[in-house]
């Protein structure tokens, strides 16, 4: 079983990467690939530029790598109140190649944030979107206060009762 993951975020010391890092390799005998957003960093979209160059290839790329999942696991960053800006753009020229993004994969869609809320809004924005664009949301999961709740250094969540809880969402996926 091949999982594809990463966190909707550029940052280079991401949380939400982090989190989906973690979360992916809990999945039994499973081989793991995390992508980097600043792998797939494209111009801003606008259909002036589409026209001007076409299909990104960057784009191609990224969703080549999707086609390689049996599983997605994607964690969003929020950035006032919805999506990274730089997800946005990549889903943006994604899906002027194809309406089905996410293709089908079954996906576990995850937030986190430093705030109690553990990215609500924007899980609650992807879980209604994301199927209009092949996204198979079979389960999502909010960490709530990630400096509280996450062990930067050992790389899993400290808190057990959500540690629990991601565990027993992954174990009945």
């Amino acid at each position: 079983m091949k999982i594809i993951a990463f966190g909707a975020s550029p940052s280079k010391n991401s949380i939400n990467k982090k989190l989906a890092t973690y979360a992916a390799n809990l999945f039994e005998n499973a081989e793991v690939k995390v992508l980097d957003l600043n792998d797939f960093q494209m111009p801003i979209f606008t259909v002036d530029i589409e026209k001007e160059i076409g299909q990104h290839e960057l784009a191609k790329a990224f969703l080549a790598k999707i086609a390689t999942a049996d599983i997605l696991v994607v964690s969003l960053a929020e950035n006032n109140g919805n999506y990274s800006a730089a997800f946005k753009n990549v889903f943006d020229w994604c899906s002027r190649i194809t309406g089905k993004v996410f293709q089908e994969k079954p996906m576990l869609l995850m937030a986190t944030s430093p705030g109690a809320r553990g990215g609500a809004s924007v899980l609650e924005i992807a879980k209604k979107a994301f199927p209009f664009y092949g996204g198979n949301v079979k389960a999502a999961f909010s960490l709530p206060s990630f400096d509280a709740n996450f062990d930067i250094v050992n790389g899993k969540i400290s808190n057990p009762e959500l540690d629990n809880q991601l565990k027993e969402i992954i174990k009945n996926f």
